[in-house]
């Protein structure tokens, strides 16, 4: 492995328990440690643990901190509620996606307020860089609107529970109820293990996988204890260690979007289907202008869902899309989706070949391969009633 490579604190523990590295935007991380289909089938049926402390971390805080955000971000965020999160874009002069962001509301020990940015690994200096652009030192000091925010991305570690066990994996180590924490809500909590020496962290019911779970932050220097003890508590529950790989699929049968994939500055939120995440009234982001605009016209390529045969060779990102013998556009995601026992897709393609039912074909290696368009995404979990 590159010595070069950012480490995250479980880094040792990875490879100790036979994780395969890889260089993952800069970071050494697992892809896998036995198999990708038993961790993605171990998060469908029971609960995984996956080390998702590349991700980047920003706070922001101050009596200038909702301003600010508003003017950076696609969706509002002075209406939030204590704990609430939402999912939002950062998007460029054209109104292309710079990143998709998480935004959670919360409380300082001292009753302060603070917002915390989730940011993708792979884009994380390339935010930092936007909001130093957008945020000089003399606007950050304004008497009365003051802004103050940190990269703290290398000073926590953040794990993800996900799966239908997760609430009896994380609840006898924290000190809130997680049963009543809605999706999309958050919560500080005291960690209930020796070594954290009750350190808080910051509790989210969010995820990539399409199941019920958890992402959790927490101080970089107890992490391996606390990472320790979950995997000894979810013994009896079938929790498995999850690498990258297994995170790909289950996010990919959930039809979420990945940066680099689905995600780039060349593809606006409404060709993704993410204009839910954007707040084009009565708010000024960089790119708001472009969006109104692009909002006015007919959509030319639209994200879409491709269902394969059992048995049909898997798709992979930039295989074209064709019909009629002629390519109308480009997978993005591809793979076997081991839930459902078929390939499946994302894809961009012209908008007038987008309806669920239509009949196209991918083009894999030469060999056109027949593809139906379906409703994303691939699979929905049960939920409890």
């Amino acid at each position: 492995m590159d010595a070069s490579l950012t480490r995250t604190p479980l880094y040792d523990w990875h490879v100790n328990h036979g994780g395969r590295m890889v260089d993952f935007a800069g970071w050494a991380m697992p892809v896998q440690y036995t198999s990708i289909i038993e961790e993605h089938t171990a998060i469908r049926s029971a609960v995984g643990l996956a080390d998702i402390s590349h991700m980047g971390r920003l706070r922001f805080e101050g009596p200038g901190a909702a301003v600010f955000l508003a003017e950076l971000l696609t969706r509002r965020v002075a209406d939030m509620e204590l704990g609430q999160i939402r999912y939002s874009l950062v998007t460029n002069d054209e109104g292309g996606i710079l990143d998709d962001v998480l935004v959670g509301y919360y409380h300082n020990s001292h009753g302060q307020p603070f917002f915390m940015v989730v940011v993708n690994a792979s884009n994380r200096a390339k935010i930092v860089d936007w909001i130093s652009a957008h945020l000089p030192p003399e606007r950050a000091q304004r008497p009365g609107q003051e802004i103050i925010w940190n990269d703290i991305s290398r000073l926590w570690a953040m794990f993800a529970i996900q799966g239908p066990r997760s609430v009896e994996l994380l609840q006898p180590l924290v000190d809130v109820d997680l049963r009543s924490m809605r999706y999309y809500r958050g919560a500080q909590a005291l960690i209930l293990h020796p070594a954290a020496q009750r350190q808080g962290c910051i509790i989210s019911r969010t995820g990539y996988t399409g199941e019920d779970g958890f992402e959790v932050s927490l101080g970089a220097g107890i992490a391996a204890e606390v990472w320790e003890a979950l995997m000894e508590l979810g013994k009896p529950l079938g929790i498995v260690p999850a690498g990258l790989g297994a995170r790909d699929t289950l996010r990919l049968e959930a039809g979420m979007p990945l940066y680099g994939h689905e995600l780039s500055e060349q593809i606006n939120p409404f060709q993704a289907g993410l204009g839910f995440a954007c707040h084009l009234v009565g708010y000024d982001f960089p790119g708001r202008d472009a969006l109104v605009q692009i909002q006015k016209q007919p959509l030319k390529t639209v994200r879409i869902g491709l269902e394969m045969a059992a048995g049909s060779r898997a798709a992979r990102q930039g295989c074209p899309v064709m019909a009629d013998g002629r390519k109308v556009g480009e997978v993005t995601s591809g793979t076997h989706s081991p839930t459902l026992g078929r390939p499946i897709a994302m894809a961009y393609v012209d908008a007038a070949f987008a309806e669920p039912g239509r009949e196209l074909q991918l083009d894999i290696r030469g060999r056109f391969e027949p593809a139906k368009v379906v409703e994303l995404p691939f699979y929905q979990r049960k939920k409890k009633k």
